[in-house]
C-alpha cells in the first residue's frame, strides 16, 4: 500500500492509508493487555523514515495546496490565512529542512521569504503566536544559513531573515508599552495597539517571550527586545502569590489577576519553560532563581504524584482535577532541570491517557477518569512527543521509543488526510477535523524525527552539529553560539566572540559580571553557568589544543554519559573549582613556556 493512495473511514470522509507498520503498531496500542516487543535499531530507522515521510507528505500539501497562505486544511486542500498572513507554515518549517538536511528546499525557501515576504501590513495578530512562530521561524533560520559550521550556509544571503526579525520585532514593540510591563495579547502591525484591544493577556502570552527577543537584541546589538522581554517577566514574577504560584489571567494596566487558577498547563505552561531556557541559553542568574523558586511552588501545591492539579493561586485549594493536553510538555522540561524521576512517573500517567484514547484530548478529568465536556479535540499537538523524546534522550530507556512508535502509530492512522494531517474532533470516535496548525511541522514531527533518530546515533544537526542547541517552545533551534550565549567574554581572549564596536559596548555595558577587556581571560569564563560551561567544553573542546585537568576531564566524562541536557545546580562548585584548578594548571604552564621562551631568546641575544 503506497503512501498517499486514499481510504474511506466510518464518516464516509477520505483518509489517506498509512503504512503497514504503524497500522500494525496501533492495533497493539488499542488491543487491551497487549504489548508490542520493543524497538529494534532496524525498526528504528524504518520508523525515522516514515515520519520524514509523514513530513513531506504534509510539507508539500501545504506547498501544492495552500503557500503562501498561512496554513493548509488537509482534508479539502486549500489554504486560509489563520495568524497574520505571512506564509506561516513555510516560515515555521524552517528548521526542520535543516533538521532533515534537505538544503535544496530550505535554501528555496529562504530566498522566496527574503524576497517577498513583508510585515507592513494592516492585520492585527497575536504577540504571543507571532514571536514564537514567526520571529522565532526567522531568527533560526537566519543563524543557521548564515553560519558556515552548520553546513547549511548560503554565500548569496545578505541578513534577509535577520532585518525582517528586527522589522517585525519593532513592529510588536508597541505592545509593551503597559505600566506594568506584561504586553498586550495583540498588536496591530502598521497601527500599534488599538484603543478598543483587551487588558487582559495569559501568563504564558506575556512571559514566553524572552528567548525570541534576547536573540534578536544579540544579533542585532539593539538591547530593546531584550529589556522588554525581560521587563514582561518581571511584571509577571512581581505579581506571584505568596505562596510563590501565579495565575493564568492579569490585567496589564494594574496587575490584577483576572483569573487565579494556577497550574501548569493552558495559560501558564511556557512561562515557566522560558525562565529555564532564557537561563541556559543566556546564563542570567536571575532567571534561574525565578525557575528555582516557581519548580518548589509547583511541586509543592500542584503535584499530586503523578498528576498535576490545577490550584487556587492565593490558597492551593484544588479548583480543578484536571489534565489537559498542554502539561504534557513538563517531564521534557523536568529532564532539563535534572529532576528525572518524578518525569519518568508523570510521563507514564500522561502516555496512559494517550493509550486510552489513542490521542489525548484537551482535557481528562481525574476525578471521572473521563474526557471533560467540551475537550475532546486532538490539534495535532507535540507536548507528549517532546517528553518523550527529552526522557529518551536522558535515560536511553527503550520504553520511550516504543511509546514514540505507538504515537506515530495513532497519528498515521487517525489523522492522515489527502493532503496532509487533520486534527481530531473527538478522540473517542476519532473524526477529523479540517485543520493542520504549522506546529505539526515545526514540533510534533520533528520531535519524533529526533526520537527515532538519536536510537540510530543523532545523524543531525541537533544531536552532531557544532553547537548545543536549545528548543523553543515552537520547537526553533537556538544555539548556544559565543554571540548568543558568551557576551560578557566579547573581545577578552583569543577566539572569543568580538562584534563591532558599537555593538561591543552595548554587550559589555549590560553585562553583570563583565570582565576588563584589558585583562583576558585564561580558558573558560568562571562566570559561565554550569550546562553553558560543560556544553562548551564538549563542544568547542575539538577546536582547541588546551589541555584539561585530570578532574576536570573525569567530571566531563560524567556529565556526558548521563546526558549535556541535564542541569544539576548542585555540583557547580565542583565543576568551577574543577575550571580554576585547570585555569591555574594552564597560568601555571604559560608561565613556564614564557620563562623558556625568555632564557632562549637571552641564548639567541649572546650567539
Amino acid at each position: 500500500m503506497v503512501a498517499g493512495s486514499i481510504q474511506h473511514n466510518a464518516n464516509g470522509r477520505r483518509r489517506a492509508a498509512m503504512p503497514l507498520l504503524a497500522m500494525a503498531a496501533f492495533l497493539i496500542l488499542i488491543s487491551d493487555g497487549a504489548s508490542a516487543a520493543s524497538v529494534t535499531a532496524a525498526e528504528a530507522l524504518q520508523l525515522r523514515d516514515e515520519v520524514k515521510e509523514m513530513f513531506y507528505h504534509a510539507y508539500n500539501g501545504y506547498m501544492d495546496h495552500a503557500f503562501p497562505l498561512d496554513e493548509l486544511r488537509p482534508m479539502s486542500c486549500v489554504g486560509e490565512d489563520s495568524l497574520g498572513g505571512y506564509a506561516l507554515t513555510l516560515v515555521d518549517s524552517l528548521d526542520m529542512l535543516a533538521v532533515l538536511g534537505d538544503r535544496e528546499k530550505f535554501f528555496d525557501a529562504v530566498n522566496w521569504i527574503g524576497k517577498h515576504l513583508r510585515f507592513d501590513k494592516n492585520k492585527t495578530v497575536s504577540v504571543f503566536e507571532t514571536t514564537i512562530r514567526v520571529l522565532g521561524g526567522l531568527l533560526s533560520a537566519h543563524m543557521l544559513v548564515s553560519d558556515q559550521a552548520t553546513g547549511m550556509v548560503m554565500y548569496d544571503y545578505n541578513d534577509e531573515l535577520l532585518n525582517l526579525a528586527e522589522d517585525l520585532g519593532r513592529r510588536l514593540l508597541p505592545a509593551f508599552d503597559t505600566p506594568t510591563g506584561i504586553p498586550y495579547g495583540s498588536v496591530n502591525l502598521l497601527y500599534g495597539v488599538s484603543e478598543d484591544e483587551s487588558q487582559v493577556t495569559s501568563t504564558a502570552g506575556g512571559g514566553t517571550l524572552t528567548m525570541e527577543f534576547g536573540v534578536l537584541s544579540r544579533l542585532t546589538g539593539d538591547p530593546v527586545f531584550e529589556e522588554v522581554s525581560r521587563n514582561a517577566v518581571r511584571g509577571l514574577w512581581a505579581q506571584r502569590s505568596h505562596i510563590g504560584l501565579v495565575g493564568a489571567h492579569i490585567n496589564v494596566l494594574s496587575g490584577e489577576w483576572t483569573h487565579k487558577d494556577s497550574g501548569i498547563g493552558t495559560s501558564i505552561d511556557s512561562f515557566y519553560e522560558y525562565l529555564l531556557k532564557a537561563y541556559l541559553l543566556f546564563g542570567e542568574d536571575e532567571y534561574l532563581h525565578m525557575f528555582k523558586e516557581s519548580y518548589k511552588a509547583v511541586m509543592r501545591y500542584l503535584f499530586k504524584d503523578p498528576w498535576y492539579m490545577e490550584v487556587n493561586m492565593n490558597s492551593a485549594v484544588v479548583v480543578w482535577p484536571l489534565f489537559n493536553s498542554l502539561q504534557a510538555f513538563w517531564p521534557g522540561l523536568q529532564v532539563l532541570a535534572g529532576d528525572v524521576e518524578p518525569a519518568t512517573q508523570t510521563h507514564t500517567a500522561f502516555f496512559s491517557v494517550w493509550k486510552k484514547f489513542g490521542f489525548t484530548p484537551e482535557g481528562f478529568n481525574l476525578a471521572s477518569m473521563s474526557i471533560q465536556p467540551g475537550q475532546r479535540s486532538y490539534p495535532l499537538r507535540p507536548e507528549l512527543i517532546e517528553s518523550t523524546y527529552w526522557l529518551y534522550k536522558a535515560t536511553r530507556d527503550p520504553i520511550y521509543l516504543d511509546a514514540g512508535r505507538d504515537i506515530l502509530a495513532s497519528i498515521q492512522y487517525g489523522c492522515r488526510c489527502p493532503c496532509g494531517y487533520c486534527h481530531i474532533a473527538d478522540v473517542e470516535t476519532h473524526q477529523q477535523d479540517d485543520h493542520m496548525e504549522s506546529f505539526f511541522l515545526s514540533e510534533t514531527v520533528k520531535y519524533l524525527y529526533l526520537l527515532f533518530d538519536l536510537a540510530l546515533g543523532g545523524d543531525n544537526i541537533v544531536e552532531n552539529g557544532p553547537y548545543p542547541y536549545l528548543f523553543s517552545t515552537e520547537g526553533h533551534l537556538f544555539p548556544l553560539t559565543p554571540q548568543i550565549s558568551l557576551p560578557k567574554e566579547c573581545c577578552t581572549y583569543s577566539g572569543s566572540f568580538c562584534p563591532d564596536s558599537s555593538k561591543s559596548n552595548w554587550m559589555l555595558h549590560n553585562a553583570t559580571n563583565h570582565v576588563d577587556a584589558g585583562s583576558p581571560l585564561k580558558g573558560a569564563c568562571s562566570q559561565l553557568s554550569l550546562w553553558r560551561r560543560l556544553a562548551i567544553a564538549n563542544k568547542f573542546a575539538k577546536k582547541t589544543n588546551k589541555r584539561k585537568s585530570a578532574r576536570m576531564s573525569s567530571i566531563l566524562e560524567a556529565v556526558e554519559k548521563a546526558g549535556n541536557e541535564l542541569v544539576n545546580v548542585e555540583i557547580q562548585t565542583d565543576v568551577a573549582e574543577a575550571l580554576e584548578d585547570d585555569r591555574s594548571t594552564r597560568e601555571d604552564k604559560g608561565q613556564e613556556i614564557a620563562a623558556e621562551e625568555t632564557k632562549e631568546n637571552g641564548n639567541l641575544s649572546s650567539d
